[in-house]
């Protein structure tokens, strides 16, 4: 595609760490009743691979939200689009994410649910990019750190486009700098 600069993570190496995360998952809450709620639209290719690699039985529900819009830069204006339809009460919760950036859309989740009477709120995310953080978060299944650039590819997406690219990609900057 003429619009990757290269390719930053490979589809072997988002496979190990999906099922690391998975591994993981299972032991943690093992015999515990777990709620997995899916950011949309970008941590649904992550979501269905590590939900095949939970090994326990869960609930799946998803969140839509929005804080970018079609511009490459979160707003940080957090607008939730679709709620969870599952009564999260006394359940341990575990919200799926994509990407980790500023981490202003996850405080947000995180503070929202806790008001649903949850038992826990924990976060997993695919990718983290700490070094754009303005709000400090608690990610507690980490993927893989990645450095500040913009990324596609494995649900990331650039003005709706690129989520179906199963590598993560770092974007040409003539794209999103225009």
């Amino acid at each position: 595609m003429d619009v990757i600069e290269r390719v930053l993570i490979s589809k072997g190496e988002l496979d190990r760490q999906v099922e690391e995360l998975g591994s993981r998952i299972s032991k943690d809450y093992e015999g515990q009743e777990l709620v997995i709620i899916g950011v949309l639209k970008g941590g649904f290719i992550f979501l269905a691979d590590l939900a095949r690699k939970i090994t326990i039985p869960v609930d799946l529900d998803f969140m839509s939200v929005s804080s970018y819009g079609d511009s490459s830069k979160s707003s940080g204006v957090v607008k939730i689009i679709k709620d969870v339809d599952i009564n999260i009460s006394g359940k341990h919760v575990l919200i799926v994410e994509d990407i980790i950036d500023t981490g202003l859309t996850l405080n947000h989740l995180v503070e929202l649910l806790k008001t649903r009477g949850p038992l826990s709120v924990k976060i997993c995310a695919a990718l983290d990019k700490p070094s754009r953080r303005k709000v400090d978060v608690q990610v507690d299944y980490k993927g893989i750190e990645i450095p500040d650039e913009f990324v596609i590819g494995y649900g990331l997406d650039y003005a709706g486009k690129y989520r179906n690219i199963p590598e993560v990609c770092v974007l040409k900057k003539d794209i999103y700098a225009k």
